[in-house]
């Protein structure tokens, strides 16, 4: 089973994996959101849409259809 960011609980730290699509917006990718980077949730909005997460120090809201598409490994 592969598990993405959309899987992730607030609070929990994983390590990004890979990124399965080519639409991922290069913003995202700007601001660290590359393979072997720790993303942490902090947090969802209502209807869990847009996902508040940390990235390498930086805050960042994505969608929960990109979030699907960034695979991650947990660690904690």
């Amino acid at each position: 089973m592969i598990t993405t960011i959309a899987n992730l609980k607030i609070g929990q730290k994983a390590i990004i994996k890979e990124i399965n699509a080519d639409n991922i917006p290069l913003k995202l990718l700007e601001m660290g959101c590359l393979p072997g980077n720790e993303v942490k949730l902090l947090q969802l909005a209502p209807f869990d849409c847009p996902m508040y997460l940390m990235v390498n120090g930086t805050h960042l809201a994505i969608r929960r259809n990109i979030a699907t598409q960034i695979e991650v490994e947990i660690i904690g």
